[in-house]
């Protein structure tokens, strides 16, 4: 298939691409020299060169008696999937689940309507590709989500028409799956992390399926998103890149938007950029793409080389809202809504992420009741196994079903939970009870994912 590198030898818009994939690589390389028992540990400063590691090294949110110990501790997992196997301190999470994060990619789901009612195929893509880029904005974020209880939802209501829901349905291995829908789009995802411990990095790759169908014609999309880097966990301040390939393809008609989130080089150099194309079923480039992931996306016709077409012009199609100032987890304003219960549902269930003890205490910053709490769920679940396997039961999701199917990934198979359905049966019941969920009923609420059908409010 043409790519913007393949276009490097007819110097198309994107010539550049490959040598700067190739500089970024070799420049990413820089270890610690200077603290004593911690030399070659990488260390990467995305905003300077080769010269400051030692000093970056010195940075961070860890106490340097609290970052000498999780060193000393996390030196046995090199190399090993980290997903679920390490506890780690509170200090470093965030005050949300893994399935709400899934949620913020409802933030700018109009995307999605645009491309539904969109009739140009390849207009279809550039809008849902730009949804699809435009999470990764919220991703930046460094703190650590908390793993959701088997059994545990979220349900997002209220924004753009949507009706979420997301639901931890296995624990080992951590899968999620989740369900959204619209007037025009509905959303569907099973969702595996796999990831790879380095030292003071960790590479998390996206094992999981994701289709978005366009109602008014019926076209199924597929993403692929690439792998992310987290840079420097324990020594020197914690960031995030994303380097590699983000394919989505028209099921439908073979069409697909191939998207290239370039890879961090020294002093900033392409952090944050996105190249691409919409390629036709023939593999010819039809738009180009280009933007930042962190601030807009946009795009412009082009020839069979790659070439903007004479008298047209760039036109945005995406760009980041407004954040709020200062805050203390980096939060959008849509995360804040995820968090609220403005946006939960009539009825909202027992098992619901904003209803978890240890994640509202640290919204409320108490971290010591936090590890508390997290503690005793943690102990809760390993109890709730232990009793589950003495009477010979087996977990089954009360949303998602698992299929047959199982699909292949870059990074290993994976099984599909399907959505069955039974959540708009009980929507519709719920918002025809009269019950709201306000703020004065919620803390009364206990969170409770473990007793199958158990509702918030009756």
């Amino acid at each position: 298939m043409g790519t913007p590198q393949k276009e490097n030898e007819s110097k198309g818009f994107f010539s550049a691409m490959s040598s700067r994939f190739s500089l970024f690589s070799n420049a990413m390389h820089r270890s610690v020299n200077g603290l004593l028992g911690y030399e070659g540990v990488e260390v990467i400063n995305p905003e300077g060169g080769k010269d400051d590691v030692d000093d970056e090294a010195q940075r961070g949110r860890w106490k340097p008696e609290e970052r000498d110990g999780y060193w000393k501790m996390m030196q046995n997992y090199i190399g090993a999937d980290v997903t679920s196997l390490v506890t780690l301190p509170v200090i470093i999470f965030e005050p949300m689940t893994m399935i709400q994060k899934i949620a913020e990619l409802m933030e700018y789901s109009h995307l999605l309507d645009e491309a539904d009612k969109s009739d140009d195929p390849y207009m279809q893509l550039v809008y849902a590709s730009s949804w699809a880029i435009s999470v990764y904005f919220a991703y930046q974020r460094t703190w650590k989500p908390f793993n959701p209880i088997l059994g545990e939802t979220y349900e997002l209501t209220n924004h753009n028409g949507i009706t979420f829901l997301a639901e931890q349905v296995s624990h080992h291995p951590p899968m999620s799956a989740g369900h959204a829908e619209n007037e025009h789009f509905t959303y569907d995802v099973t969702s595996k992390l796999k990831t790879k411990f380095l030292g003071n990095s960790v590479d998390v790759y996206p094992v999981g399926r994701t289709r978005v169908t366009l109602k008014r014609h019926g076209v199924v999309l597929d993403l692929v998103p690439p792998p992310t880097k987290v840079n420097n966990l324990i020594f020197g301040r914690t960031w995030i890149d994303s380097p590699g390939e983000m394919i989505m393809t028209n099921l439908t008609t073979g069409d697909k938007a191939v998207l290239y989130f370039q890879q961090c080089g020294w002093f900033g150099a392409g952090r944050y950029e996105v190249d691409g194309y919409i390629y036709n079923s023939s593999e010819e480039p039809k738009i180009l793409m280009t933007g930042k992931w962190n601030q807009s996306m946009s795009y412009q016709p082009c020839d069979s080389e790659g070439e903007p077409l004479p008298n047209t012009e760039l036109k945005e199609v995406w760009h980041v809202a407004d954040v709020p100032p200062n805050d203390k987890f980096q939060y959008t304003h849509f995360a804040h809504k995820i968090n609220s219960f403005d946006t939960a549902p009539r009825k909202l269930l027992a098992s619901d992420s904003r209803l978890r003890p240890d994640r509202y205490a640290l919204e409320m910053g108490d971290l010591s009741k936090s590890g508390a709490e997290k503690s005793s769920l943690e102990e809760r679940q390993r109890a709730e196994k232990r009793a589950r396997e003495e009477k010979g039961h087996k977990f089954s999701p009360r949303w998602f079903e698992l299929t047959e199917e199982v699909t292949s990934t870059p990074w290993g198979d994976l099984e599909i939970y399907q959505y069955n359905g039974k959540y708009a049966e009980h929507r519709a019941a719920a918002d025809n009870s009269g019950s709201v969920v306000d703020d004065v009923d919620v803390k009364s609420i206990e969170f409770n994912p473990w007793q199958y059908g158990d509702l918030a409010t009756e």
